[in-house]
């Protein structure tokens, strides 16, 4: 088992949360000094000139983060207006942490089924979302809110501004025709 891959895979999902020493270690089932040994040797592997990414270790965890001698390629892929639209899962994560912030990326995840990292991460890029402090739920993930760029984007002064979303609570059609249905059958006879 290449435990080098598995490490790299493990940071690759865990995106901008990053993870702790602790937690990796929990994770692979290795010592500290076996995970220390194989985020060294990564991060080695990393620095040669034919890597665009990096190990970086911000707060108390370890993450993947591009070198900052291409920043100015990365720039201008977030500036270009073809790249710049919102696809509807975009807009669905938007929508999402708009109404519900602050809110952890797992909790983004879970109310769509689907991973969303990397369309947080390009909306961090992109200014529209910004990471609010840390949850209290256990590995403290990162928080994330709507930013003022976010009201300028979408034309709101504030977020009072934003739709009101109706809850749907069941017709009295659909009620009607759930009830005559069971009335039907309990009028027929056996054998008839």
């Amino acid at each position: 088992m290449d435990k080098l891959g598995i490490l790299e895979g493990i940071l690759f999902v865990v995106g901008d949360e990053g993870i702790t020493l602790k937690n990796l270690c929990e994770t692979m089932n290795i010592t500290n000094e076996e995970a220390k040994k194989l985020l060294l040797e990564l991060k080695d592997k990393y620095q040669s000139a034919d890597h665009g990414l990096r190990i970086s270790y911000l707060g108390d965890a370890f993450k993947l983060t591009t070198k900052e001698e291409h920043r100015e390629y990365y720039q201008k892929l977030v500036d270009n207006p073809e790249v710049n639209t919102l696809s509807p899962s975009t807009l669905e994560v938007l929508a999402i942490i708009a109404y519900n912030q602050p809110i952890t990326r797992v909790e983004i995840d879970e109310m769509r089924g689907v991973s969303s990292t990397y369309i947080i991460r390009r909306l961090v890029a992109r200014g529209l979302i910004k990471e609010a402090g840390k949850s209290n739920m256990p590995g403290r993930p990162n928080l994330y809110r709507t930013t003022h760029e976010f009201l300028d984007c979408f034309g709101l002064a504030t977020l009072n501004d934003l739709p009101k979303i109706a809850e749907e609570t069941p017709t009295e059609e659909v009620t009607e025709l759930f009830t005559s249905i069971y009335k039907e059958e309990e009028n027929h006879e056996v054998g008839v």
